[in-house]
């Protein structure tokens, strides 16, 4: 059986591109869930699986955190990994999907949970807002919260992998995107611009445009329900396994899974490379390799 993939909530998991790709678990919070019902349903699907990838956003509430935290400690079980992953709700999704189809990819488990980390890196997470006034996931000078209160300003914000902040006008470029071949999902709330689509999609050239319901943490995460969510993607699985695959493997000196880049996916330890053994720059903390082609 593949690894299982879980999640925090449910809007988190976007529907399959093809019939192989697997669905997440849902690891419910606290107040949905009493403690021992969901320590069973764990236990459960490590009885089936044998491994757990829990996905948790950063704007996970503490006690949801806590819980998952516990779980583990009270199956003492080192076959569950939690990724805290620091992307915007829609990116998050994209990356869950994104390892649920490397999940029944010939990868072991430790090389998916690691992978997450690489896979961000290729995620270009944003939002279009109408106002900034309550965001502080990215720098926002004061001369542009100012702007916020003008009627009809709008910002266009990427949130990763490099954080930047545009106010939208006919003279202005959007921001920086996606050098490689790749698709865009949008999420729309409570803005009806259609900037997203006509401007920001052609710019960033991409392949093509997908819709989706907007997550439910998204009005958080941004500070406003007035917003259009976009995340641009590498679609194809098999560029994705290639990029995967190119990574030099190593095994955890402390756990012993087997992970890419600099850090192990499941217990979190930093690669620590043998002092007499020169060893290649990680992607992960050098900068990413570009995508293979298709």
């Amino acid at each position: 059986m593949p690894t299982a993939i879980a999640v925090t909530s449910a809007d988190l998991v976007l529907p399959p591109t093809d019939q192989q790709t697997p669905t997440a678990a849902l690891l419910q919070a606290p107040e949905a869930q009493p403690l021992d019902l969901a320590i069973g349903d764990m236990h459960l699907l490590l009885e089936q699986h044998g491994h757990v990838i829990a996905v948790c956003p950063t704007g996970i509430s503490p006690a949801h955190e806590r819980r998952l935290h516990a779980i583990r400690s009270v199956l003492e079980s080192d076959r569950i990994a939690l990724l805290k992953v620091d992307l915007p709700p829609l990116g998050v999704a994209v990356l869950v999907r994104q390892l649920r189809q490397l999940s029944i990819c010939d990868f072991s488990p430790g090389v998916v949970a690691s992978a997450a980390r690489l896979l961000t890196h290729y995620i270009h997470a944003g939002a279009l807002l109408n106002s900034v006034a309550r965001f502080d996931r990215v720098p926002v000078s004061l001369r542009t919260h100012a702007k916020s209160w003008v009627p009809g300003s709008m910002f266009a914000v990427l949130a990763g992998p490099s954080p930047q902040l545009v106010e939208v006008g006919p003279a202005v470029e959007p921001p920086a995107g996606p050098s490689y071949a790749s698709n865009l999902l949008i999420a729309k709330g409570q803005l009806t611009s259609q900037w997203v689509q006509q401007t920001l999609a052609p710019a960033w050239g991409v392949q093509a445009v997908q819709e989706c319901a907007l997550p439910s943490g998204s009005p958080r995460w941004w500070g406003t329900g007035k917003l259009v969510e976009f995340a641009s993607f590498l679609p194809d699985i098999s560029v994705i396994y290639q990029l995967v695959s190119s990574v030099r493997r190593e095994k955890c000196h402390w756990c012993g899974m087997e992970l890419i880049g600099d850090r192990c996916g499941f217990c979190s330890s930093p690669l620590a490379p043998p002092e007499n053994r020169m060893h290649p720059a990680g992607v992960l903390s050098q900068g990413a390799p570009a995508p293979p082609s298709s």
